[in-house]
């Protein structure tokens, strides 16, 4: 099937273009824009759905779930930085005790946030950390602040974290680990403007304080302590739990997720959609940046040193759940659209990276954006996978400082910037470009000069396009849309010339 995809790929680039716009881009080489920060390129997994329980854990002959090795591997290659658990809005129903112990004693509950299963509490603190350990990544906590008490997290603190004696690090050896996992990502409540306690900002922040006191450094560990942040465009929660608490805080955790619709009363099909619907969705994508750009203002009011992250704990696109699966459990299909949208946020990222250190797509496996898709046995990567896949080149590079004539991708009157990029250098010396185009309908010629740079060729190039706007991987064809060699860029008098075909997403290292 690959070999079908490039045959397709390369008939797309042999045929004639109509009006090719070129565009002018200069990568300054000698400079820097800061550093990429690894953790930018964060997941989420929730106990939602089919996300944990069939996603990164199935069921073995004796009804004992086991870490699934195939979607371990597949996260492994992409090198994921980070991990956030157990939500989302279950964190705040989630009591860190029903989890831990012999899993015939522990409790079971009803997940009444996600479709009202019952919840058997088989994946805990420990199966958690053991997943983690797999996969080589940073575990991000998030503790009960809706409906726990400072107690409790304060005991679940000192049971992942205790080094010595304890009456929690007791507990954590007598149900066979003695060394503690030294967690330092944790966050105090999550979305506590709404399904965390539909609480105000300064009730929050005061709220907020007293849980964080109790964090107590250890002696290999001390707390980075993550703060609710706002829901989208609500700079008030900012201004206000910035004010109040900000001196206590690490980092704050924006919420902001893509939709075409409606939340209120029908978002848009993941999979059957026209270009209205995917003009709507780009714009949605884009504006990422006004509302970093907002949150970024009220923090600098209050901490103009830029010591707190600006943390995107949950975003991506929100589709309505794909017909036949089970309602609340949030499945969606994984598009070219899609994956066209997280690149596009990922630059933005990149251009706010003074403050945006972390961020968590949402979710890993079967839930919402997710990089991962399985049924029964059966697994496929998501064309958003591959865009993490493309974009890793980024992380911990050295963001090289860019100026780009973006274009416009016009649709019935409206436009929007048609193209968007990262340059990076990374510790290796070696520079990477990322280029997306979202106009459908257009290839584009960059034009692009490297400052300080005397480049002689492309080293390799990667492109994830296709004919169809809807184009995704089934379980019947999970290479439908997969990256392809690129061979439509080239060195010209010192430029680098890069013939972008419409709806694409190309990666290359010179």
């Amino acid at each position: 099937m690959k070999l079908l995809s490039s045959f397709l790929l390369s008939a797309t680039l042999a045929m004639p273009a109509v009006a090719v716009s070129t565009h002018k881009m200069s990568v300054d080489t000698d400079e820097s824009a800061g550093i990429i920060s690894k953790h930018i390129y964060g997941h989420f997994a929730e106990h939602l759905g089919r996300g944990i329980y069939d996603g990164l854990w199935k069921q073995d002959e004796n009804g004992d779930y086991i870490i699934r090795d195939d979607v371990i591997d597949a996260l492994k290659d992409l090198g994921i930085p980070n991990l956030r658990w157990p939500g989302g809005c279950f964190a705040d129903y989630y009591f860190w005790e029903d989890g831990i112990g012999p899993k015939e004693q522990r409790p079971s509950v009803v997940n009444n946030l996600w479709g009202g299963v019952t919840e058997d509490n088989s994946v805990g603190t420990h199966e958690f950390m053991d997943l983690v350990a797999e996969l080589e990544t940073d575990p991000i906590v998030v503790g009960n602040v809706g409906s726990g008490t400072v107690e409790d997290m304060a005991n679940w603190w000192q049971y992942v974290n205790h080094p010595g004696e304890s009456p929690m690090s007791k507990l954590r050896a007598e149900n066979g680990r003695a060394e503690p996992w030294n967690v330092e990502y944790w966050g105090v409540g999550n979305e506590s403007w709404g399904c965390g306690g539909n609480m105000r900002p300064e009730y929050y922040a005061d709220l907020y304080r007293r849980f964080a006191t109790f964090l107590h450094p250890y002696e290999n560990v001390k707390p980075f302590r993550i703060a609710a942040g706002a829901a989208g465009a609500d700079y008030n929660w900012t201004d206000v739990v910035m004010e109040r608490a900000g001196d206590m805080i690490d980092g704050l955790d924006l919420h902001h997720y893509t939709i075409q619709g409606s939340w209120t009363t029908k978002k848009g099909e993941a999979v059957n959609f026209d270009e209205s619907d995917w003009f709507e969705l780009m714009d949605r994508a884009i504006e990422m940046d006004e509302i970093i750009t907002g949150h970024k203002k009220m923090m600098d009011k209050h901490d103009p040193e830029k010591r707190v992250w600006l943390i995107v704990g949950e975003w991506g696109t929100w589709h309505e759940q794909e017909e036949g699966s089970i309602p609340g459990f949030l499945y969606q299909q994984n598009t070219l659209r899609d994956a066209l949208t997280a690149s596009v946020t990922l630059d933005i990222f990149h251009q706010h990276l003074d403050r945006v250190k972390m961020a968590n797509i949402a979710q890993t496996v079967n839930v919402l954006q997710a990089m991962i898709l399985t049924d029964g046995e059966k697994m496929l990567l998501t064309p958003t996978y591959h865009v993490f896949d493309m974009y890793k080149v980024h992380r911990d590079a050295v963001a090289l400082p860019i100026k780009l004539n973006k274009g416009k991708y016009r649709y019935e009157g409206e436009s929007l910037p048609a193209l968007s990029a990262t340059a990076s250098r990374d510790k290796d010396g070696r520079t990477h470009i990322s280029l997306t185009n979202i106009d459908p309908n257009e290839a584009r010629t960059v034009e692009i000069d490297l400052k300080g740079m005397d480049v002689s060729a492309v080293k390799f190039g990667r492109i994830l396009t296709a004919e169809a706007m809807n184009a995704h991987n089934t379980f019947d064809n999970p290479n439908n849309l997969v990256p392809v060699s690129f061979d439509g860029a080239r060195v010209e008098k010192g430029k680098l010339i890069v013939e972008m075909p419409a709806k694409s997403l190309v990666t290359l290292e010179l």
